[in-house]
């Protein structure tokens, strides 16, 4: 059992790091700090767009809109911290 909230737990990590990844590519792509028209850069925003986008569009329709600021993966990353630290400090103590 411990085996299963480990790997949900490196999942959750990876899709940190993925939204983190995604955020700085957006921030190079607004700024045309990288290159648009080269194909591992679209390849690269078309499969963060694809990652992210099913987690952060519900979470967008939810937020208010406060102009070009967009939080939702701040929101993300916050959730994320709390079901692992939901998960490590209250449901596994019950399994060991």
């Amino acid at each position: 059992m411990l085996a299963l909230f480990q790997t949900i737990d490196l999942a959750l990590n990876l899709y940190t790091w993925v939204l983190i990844g995604s955020a700085i590519f957006s921030w190079l792509y607004a700024f045309n700090v990288i290159n648009s028209s080269n194909r591992f850069v679209n390849s690269l925003g078309t499969f963060f767009y694809n990652v992210t986008e099913p987690v952060l569009r519900p979470i967008r329709r939810i937020l208010p809109d406060l102009g070009g600021i967009d939080i939702s993966p701040i929101v993300v990353l916050l959730i994320i911290f709390f079901v692992r630290s939901l998960m490590w400090n209250s449901i596994v103590p019950l399994f060991l």
